[in-house]
């Protein structure tokens, strides 16, 4: 008995990268952060402004099209 499921196992392996890709992006952007008696101008470095919410958006982005890509159909 064959189930007709909306993912396959692409479709698994596409989120599962996607999800990773925007943990990554997270940690990125993580770091200590300026108190009322210290500033740290490491909250202003490239790294996380520019390069971490792009990698974020590139995760989100392989997360949405893992989610709406279609499985081939087996039909033979």
């Amino acid at each position: 008995m064959k189930r007709d499921f909306a993912f396959d196992k692409i479709n698994f392996i596409l989120l599962a990268i996607g999800m990773i890709i925007v943990i990554i992006g997270f940690i990125l952007m993580s770091g200590s952060g300026s108190t009322e008696t210290q500033y740290n101008p490491d909250i202003f470095s490239t790294r996380r402004i520019v390069v971490a919410p792009i990698v974020s958006l590139i995760g989100f982005c392989s997360i949405v099209y893992a989610i709406i890509r279609k499985p081939k159909d087996e039909d033979k």
